[in-house]
């Protein structure tokens, strides 16, 4: 195979695979019944006037499945961690106790599991949407290379089916997040 379409199909399977990434980003992020600490991780805190993640000033734990504690590095980075837990809208109301925050994560109802179980299927679209784009930017740098029209329908079919396994990995990633967040 020519190298330019090498080099073509080795940068679309790496468009793919983030594509793929920011997707299991994402869906970590939805909660689907039990506390994680991934649930806080697009929490950013005022950190003396920078927005820093909550994870590079508190240590965050679950010490069981209903709960999340926060145990900041500074005591004095207590209000800023509440301020920007409320601030996050997560839907979490948490409690100082002067040391430590402490986040009970009520059970899900029936009406938020499909709003989240919605949220993921957006989140999956958009990964198809990348997915797709770097189809399109793939057999559009084809057209460009001066190959023969024989190889240059080859690398499309190529490109097609690797649009094809990767639409397939997020479905599957899809699916499994809805069995986890519809699992009462």
């Amino acid at each position: 195979m020519n190298e330019e379409v090498e080099f073509i199909l080795d940068t679309t399977k790496e468009a793919m695979n983030n594509a793929i990434a920011h997707l299991e980003k994402e869906l970590r992020t939805i909660r689907a019944g039990k506390a994680t600490p991934a649930m806080l991780g697009n929490v950013m805190v005022d950190y003396y006037g920078s927005q820093t993640p909550l994870g590079q000033v508190a240590n965050v734990s679950t010490p069981d499945p209903r709960t999340i504690a926060i145990q900041p590095w500074e005591k004095n980075m207590l209000q800023p961690i509440e301020k920007a837990i409320m601030v996050a809208n997560l839907g979490f109301n948490p409690m100082n106790n002067g040391d430590i925050i402490m986040i009970n994560v009520p059970p899900l109802t029936e009406e938020r599991r499909i709003n989240l179980a919605k949220q993921a299927k957006a989140e999956a679209e958009n990964a198809k949407i990348g997915i797709r784009n770097a189809r399109k930017d793939a057999n559009n740098d084809i057209k460009k290379t001066d190959i023969s029209d024989d190889l240059k329908k080859a690398s499309e079919a190529d490109i097609q089916k690797l649009t094809d396994s990767y639409v397939k990995i997020t479905e599957e990633k899809l699916a499994i997040k809805e069995k986890e967040i519809m699992t009462v």
